[in-house]
């Protein structure tokens, strides 16, 4: 099975600590991928990657550390690039389901990848988009699909 990460989750694998439950939210995203290794091909949309970069330097990080850091992320996922044909299938969705746009790239690349979920805190939990559903994965029910990874 093929899973992909939104910029949120990324970021608490990264260590991002804006607010006072973000520690917790950090070590469950890095238990989860560490759970997921070998069991899942993990997928990493270059827009989730460009937003984590801007989180990173946002939270205090040197641009040179930010590019490492997700080079570093980048090596351990299949990518899940975006063209002119992603951004065009981004622009539908967004139109339709009033999406912001920058949602609708992740979520486009992460159909167009093969990805049957888009691992997410913040877009709209089961919803779905060409063959791939929006979960959240640090929600206190975890979707059937993903906690049979684990099973």
């Amino acid at each position: 099975m093929r899973l992909a990460f939104d910029t949120n989750i990324l970021a608490y694998l990264s260590g991002v600590n804006r607010h006072p439950d973000d520690l917790d939210k950090i070590a469950e995203s890095r238990r989860l991928l560490a759970a997921l290794r070998g069991r899942a091909t993990l997928v990493a949309p270059a827009q989730a990657l460009a937003e984590l970069f801007v989180v990173l330097t946002r939270a205090g990080a040197s641009r040179a550390e930010t590019r490492e850091t997700i080079l570093h992320i980048r090596s351990g996922f299949a990518p899940a690039d975006t063209t002119s044909a992603t951004l065009d299938s981004a622009l539908d969705c967004a139109a339709a389901h009033k999406l912001q746009l920058w949602d609708a790239i992740i979520l486009t690349a992460a159909a167009e990848s093969g990805a049957v979920l888009l691992l997410s805190e913040d877009m709209q939990s089961g919803f779905q988009w060409r063959g791939t559903t929006v979960v959240n994965p640090l929600a206190a029910r975890p979707d059937r699909r993903l906690a049979a990874l684990f099973a």
